[in-house]
C-alpha cells in the first residue's frame, strides 16, 4: 500500500468548501479512505478540512444535513465564522505589523490588525463538524499551520517544536485572516493565518519519519487559469501561491526523488463560484456542487487517473 501525504491550502470559506468536495470525489472515484492518509498537512481553510478529514467527517452531511437549504447552509456558517468581538489590540499592531513595515513596506504592515471577527467561531465550527478530534489532537500525523506573531515565524502545530494544543485552538490560529480576524491567543502568544508564510506549507511532510510514495495537493489559492471576469488581485494571489508551492515542491522532490506528486487546482468553471470573495458563506454550496462537477471529468483523464490508480484504487 502507497504512503500518502495530504496538503491542503489555504483559501477561505469557498476553499473550505472546495477542499471537502474534491476529497469526497476523490473518496467516490478510488475508494480510497482520505482518513487514512498517512500524513496531512493543513493551512487555513485547509486546516479545516484537515480536522474532517482526521474525523472520518467527508461526506455529503460535511457542507449541507439533510433538508437543508443553500440559505440554511449559508447562515450556519456565517454564524461560527462571523462570530463578532470587540476592536482592541492597536499596541500589538504597532509593534508587530506597523513598526516592521517601516523598515520592510508590504502587507507585514496588516500584522496583527484589529480584527472585527473572533476566530475561535471557527473552532467551534471544528467542534460540532467533528467533535472526535476537536478537544485532542488526531493519533495519525496531522500538522496545521499558523504565524507566531511575536516570534516572527511560521508554526506547525502536531509537530515537536509547537506548543500542545487542542485541534480547535490550532485550527483558529491557522484560519486568523489579518485584518478580518483578531489574532488567536495561544499561551500568551498571537497567532495568524498559515498562508502568512505560505498557502501550502507542503515541505512540512518532509517532518515524516519514512518518504511518502504520493503527496496529493489541493491549492485553492493557486489557481493556473483564471476565471471569466477576475479582478487583478486573483491572479496576484494565485501566481504567489504557485511559486510558493513551486519552490516546496522541489524541495520535497530533493529529499525524495521517487516521490510522485498530484495537484489539484479549482477550474475557471469553479473559481466563478468560489470568487471574488472566497469569505462569502453564500458562495459554500455553489463551490461544492461545482468542484464535484469538475472534478468528475479532471480525476479521469489518463495522466490524472494513472497516478490514482497507482496509489489509491484498492
Amino acid at each position: 500500500m502507497s504512503r500518502v501525504g495530504l496538503i491542503l491550502g489555504g483559501g477561505g470559506v469557498t476553499g473550505a468548501s472546495y477542499h471537502l468536495a474534491a476529497l469526497l470525489a476523490l473518496e467516490m472515484a478510488t475508494g480510497w479512505d482520505v482518513a487514512s492518509s498517512d500524513v496531512v498537512v493543513g493551512t487555513s481553510a485547509g486546516a479545516f478540512a484537515a480536522a474532517i478529514v482526521r474525523s472520518g467527517g467527508v461526506s455529503l452531511d460535511a457542507i449541507a444535513e439533510p433538508g437543508d437549504s443553500e440559505e440554511d447552509v449559508e447562515a450556519r456558517i456565517r454564524s461560527w465564522v462571523y462570530k463578532k468581538k470587540p476592536l482592541n489590540g492597536v499596541g500589538r499592531w504597532l509593534r508587530h505589523g506597523i513598526i516592521p513595515s517601516l523598515r520592510h513596506p508590504g502587507v507585514t504592515s496588516l500584522l496583527g490588525a484589529p480584527g472585527r471577527f473572533d476566530p475561535s467561531g471557527i473552532g467551534d465550527w471544528v467542534a460540532a463538524q467533528a467533535p472526535s478530534v476537536a478537544d485532542s489532537w488526531p493519533d495519525r500525523p496531522t500538522v496545521v499551520v499558523a504565524y507566531n506573531l511575536e516570534d516572527r515565524r511560521r508554526t506547525a502545530f502536531g509537530t515537536v517544536d509547537a506548543p500542545d494544543v487542542a485541534l480547535r485552538d490550532a485550527v483558529s490560529a491557522s484560519s486568523a485572516v489579518p485584518v478580518v480576524f483578531a489574532p488567536h491567543l495561544i499561551k500568551n502568544r498571537s497567532y495568524v493565518d498559515g498562508g502568512v508564510f505560505s498557502g501550502t506549507n507542503a515541505d512540512l511532510v518532509l517532518g515524516s519519519p519514512e518518504p511518502l510514495d504520493l503527496l496529493l495537493i489541493l491549492a485553492p489559492m493557486a489557481a493556473e487559469t483564471q476565471r471569466t471576469g477576475a479582478h487583478f488581485y486573483e491572479s496576484v494571489f494565485d501566481r504567489v501561491g504557485r511559486s510558493a508551492l513551486h519552490d516546496e515542491l522541489e524541495v520535497v522532490a530533493t529529499e525524495w526523488p521517487d516521490i510522485e506528486t498530484l495537484v489539484l487546482r479549482p477550474s475557471p468553471m469553479v473559481l466563478s463560484a468560489m470568487r471574488p470573495n472566497p469569505m462569502d458563506p453564500s458562495r459554500a454550496v455553489p463551490t461544492f456542487v461545482r468542484t464535484l462537477a469538475s472534478l468528475r471529468s479532471r480525476l479521469a483523464r489518463p495522466e490524472v487517473w494513472s497516478v490514482l490508480e497507482r496509489h489509491l484504487v484498492a
